[in-house]
């Protein structure tokens, strides 16, 4: 799968979803840090990545309306801590193969 993780996820992230198999950009290693939310979802469709993030903006359907864009995984827990947001990311994308 093609991802690119939003500015608001861990680095390392990357790696772990790489060494599943997935194919992973950053907004940080674009130079996106800070943009606008549409700069960061035309990245995303312009490369044809599911955008992971974190970022409530998202979830604006009058913004951002189904069928606008490739994909969108907004991820949100009751379990704060970036080690649960990592375990849980990782089990999501193993479970899509």
């Amino acid at each position: 799968m093609r991802i690119k993780l939003d500015e608001n996820l861990p680095a390392s992230l990357a790696n772990s979803l790489e060494a599943l198999g997935h194919s992973v950009d950053t907004v940080r290693a674009e130079g996106l840090v800070g943009r606008p939310d549409s700069d960061v979802r035309q990245a995303a469709q312009a490369s044809a990545r599911v955008l992971v993030t974190q970022d409530l903006d998202f979830s604006d359907i009058r913004k951002f309306r189904q069928g606008t864009h490739h994909s969108l995984v907004l991820i949100r827990l009751r379990l704060l801590g970036r080690l649960a947001l990592v375990s849980r990311l990782l089990q999501v994308f193993r479970s899509l193969g």
